[in-house]
């Protein structure tokens, strides 16, 4: 029976499979958390009540999920399966859920946005009009490349993301554009350039620059501009964090090219100038995506309509 396919396992025994809600939520976990230990402490259950309903599923399905040693090793190819299906069957009941909820007396519920680093002052916006119309609904907020962040979505992980649309693919996702990302130069306000109204991408790679690490699709859209000027620019410091990079600008002396709506957001802070990099188009579409899926669920459904307002994103986005 451990050799047959996951579909003609189940299509054997559909009739005798007896499989719930819970089962599904255990497998997700231990995917998830690659311990049964910690699987049964995020599910609120006992390690062996755990491995016991997890091993009743794969009694059930007639395959074996997992690959069993001293400790939790991996899912087997029919375990990793049966997880896609699971997934799936989660969201699907979230969903349902949401749209009771709905009927019963308003959105409401727990919405995970995953946001590549440098659109995070623009969620605001959204997390602001969605409170106003929903305000039920509660966010969690994560910062993701924008490789994880797909990656998450498809894994069932987040409801929906903020990240580039145009640099580089966005497959089997629904999407919606939010706004155009322009760059500037930030430097030190002690600099000589800051009386300067703007300076070309082959004078700022000869700066010395801190920068997003190249894990970050924003990184690898200034390092595919600065390509196209033959110019290998200067990186001593590179960070994930958009905190320590401002933090590099305005303490080591250090200059940065970040989205011009930095400079909007952080205009009281005297110490930071930014000046214009005109000299080649640097502008990059950012948008709204989630699993390309009909129907949406109310939450996602909502979060893409109160998307589509007017004037959402005021920040250096005409």
């Amino acid at each position: 029976m451990m050799g047959v396919t996951l579909e003609s396992a189940i299509k054997r025994r559909e009739e005798n499979v007896h499989m719930d809600i819970k089962q599904l939520h255990y497998l997700v976990a231990l995917a998830e958390e690659r311990h049964f230990t910690r699987a049964a402490e995020r599910c609120h259950v006992t390690q062996p009540t755990l491995s016991g309903r997890i091993r009743q599923l794969e009694q059930e399905l007639g395959v074996p999920v997992v690959e069993r040693g001293q400790r939790f090793h991996d899912l087997t190819p029919e375990g990793r399966r049966v997880l896609q299906w699971a997934q799936a069957i989660l969201r699907d009941c979230a969903a349902m859920n949401e749209e009771l909820t709905v009927l019963k007396g308003g959105l409401a519920g727990r919405l995970s946005l995953g946001v590549v680093p440098s659109a995070l002052p623009m969620v605001v916006a959204l997390t602001q009009s969605m409170r106003r119309r929903y305000p039920k609904v509660q966010f969690a907020i994560y910062s993701r490349t924008s490789d994880e962040l797909l990656r998450d979505i498809q894994d069932f992980r987040l409801d929906a993301g903020i990240t580039y649309l145009d640099n580089e693919p966005v497959e089997h996702m629904t999407t919606l554009d939010l706004y155009t990302e322009r760059y500037r130069l930030f430097v030190a306000h002690d600099h000589p350039w800051t009386n300067r109204r703007s300076v070309t991408w082959r004078e700022a790679a000869d700066e010395p620059l801190c920068l997003l690490t190249p894990n970050m699709q924003n990184r690898r859209i200034i390092d595919q501009i600065f390509a196209q000027t033959r110019k290998t620019p200067t990186v001593p410091v590179e960070t994930d964090s958009i905190v320590n990079l401002w933090a590099h600008i305005k303490f080591a002396g250090l200059s940065g090219i970040l989205p011009e709506y930095f400079g909007e957001l952080l205009g009281a802070d005297t110490s930071i100038r930014s000046i214009a990099l005109d000299d080649i188009d640097s502008t990059h579409r950012v948008g709204l995506v989630t699993l390309e899926r009909d129907p949406l669920s109310p939450m996602v459904s909502a979060l893409f309509e109160t998307c589509r307002e007017g004037g959402l994103f005021p920040l250096g986005t005409n």
